[in-house]
C-alpha cells in the first residue's frame, strides 16, 4: 500500500482525496474484485453511480475491505429520470441502501438536463439532514453552473467534468475556482483516445521521469488541483496510477502538456442535441 493521498478542502471544509477509483463501464461482476483491489492499493476515494448498475458490488466491496467508514470518501450520482425532490430522495435512499452505507461522502446530479432545480433543491435537504456530507454535479459547463449558484442556496461543493490532456477546460476551472466549487476529471486518460498513449509530448516527458504516459497526465491534473478517479481492472496499473505524487512537472513541462489542448470533448458532447436526447430517453434500473 502506498502513503496516504493528499486531499482537497471542498467549500463546505469537508476533505476530498485528489486521487481515487472510478467503476464506470466496470461489468458488475467484475466491480467487487477491482474496488477490493483498488482499497488495498491505497485507494481511499471511490466514485460510481445508479447509471453505472455497480453499486451493490461496490458496497460488497467496502464491507469485504473492513477499512473505517471515517477513512472512505464514496461518492454516487443520481440519474436523470429521477430528477425531482421526491424521486430524488427516494434514488437516493436505494443507492444508499445498494452501497449498504448509513451516509454519503458526496451525491452528485450526473447530467445537466430535466427538472434539475428539483433534483437539487432535494440534495440541499439531504446536505442538510447529514445524509450526505457534500453535494455536487456533474457535466455542469459554466453557464449552467452559474445559474444553478444565481438561483439556489448551497453553491455546488464539486463539478465532475471530463477533463483530459486533449480538452483541459482552463476557463471552466477558472470559472469553478472564482465560485468555491471544486473540479473533478472523470476520463483523464482520454479513455485512450486521441493516439493518448503514443502522443510525442507525453512520451517525451514520461521519458524525462522515468514514469508513464499514463502517470504524465494524472500528475499534470494533480498539479493543477483538479481531483482525478482514473479506472482500471489490474492492479498494477491501480497501483501505477496512483503512484504519481513524488514527482512534479516543471513549469515549462505543463506549458508543453498544455498546447495539446483541442478545446473540444472527445468522449461526450454535451451540446450535441443527438447526445442529449440519447441521454433523456435513457431509462436504469436505479
Amino acid at each position: 500500500m502506498t502513503a496516504p493521498v493528499p486531499q482537497v478542502t471542498l467549500n463546505n471544509n469537508v476533505r476530498m482525496p485528489i486521487l481515487g477509483f472510478g467503476v464506470f463501464q466496470v461489468p458488475e461482476d467484475q466491480t467487487q474484485q477491482a474496488v477490493e483491489a483498488a482499497l488495498e492499493t491505497g485507494y481511499r476515494l471511490l466514485d460510481t453511480a445508479a447509471a453505472y448498475e455497480n453499486e451493490r458490488a461496490v458496497g460488497r466491496a467496502i464491507a469485504a475491505a473492513g477499512i473505517p467508514r471515517d477513512e472512505l470518501f464514496v461518492t454516487t450520482k443520481l440519474w436523470i429520470q429521477d430528477y425531482g425532490q421526491d424521486s430524488a430522495e427516494r434514488a437516493f435512499d436505494r443507492s444508499l441502501d445498494r452501497l449498504a452505507l448509513d451516509h454519503l461522502d458526496l451525491y452528485l446530479l450526473h447530467q445537466p438536463f430535466g427538472d434539475y432545480y428539483s433534483a437539487w433543491r432535494a440534495l440541499e435537504r439531504l446536505n442538510r439532514d447529514g445524509r450526505t456530507r457534500a453535494i455536487g454535479v456533474s457535466n455542469f459547463y459554466p453557464d449552467r453552473l452559474a445559474d444553478l449558484i444565481a438561483h439556489n442556496e448551497t453553491v455546488p461543493a464539486v463539478n465532475q467534468i471530463e477533463t483530459h490532456v486533449f480538452f483541459q477546460r482552463t476557463d471552466d476551472q477558472r470559472f469553478m475556482r472564482e465560485h468555491g466549487v471544486q473540479h473533478e476529471s472523470w476520463g483523464p486518460l482520454a479513455e485512450g483516445g486521441q493516439g493518448f498513449f503514443e502522443n510525442p509530448v507525453l512520451v517525451d516527458v514520461a521519458r524525462t521521469h522515468d514514469k508513464s504516459v499514463a502517470q504524465i497526465a494524472l500528475r499534470w491534473l494533480t498539479q493543477r488541483g483538479i481531483v482525478a478517479i482514473p479506472k482500471s481492472v489490474r492492479p498494477e496499473r491501480m497501483a501505477e496510477n496512483l503512484a504519481v505524487l513524488d514527482f512534479e512537472l516543471s513549469e515549462e513541462e505543463m506549458s508543453r502538456i498544455s498546447t495539446l489542448d483541442t478545446g473540444r470533448s472527445h468522449i461526450f458532447d454535451h451540446h450535441n442535441t443527438d447526445m442529449v436526447e440519447s441521454l433523456g430517453a435513457t431509462r436504469f434500473d436505479t
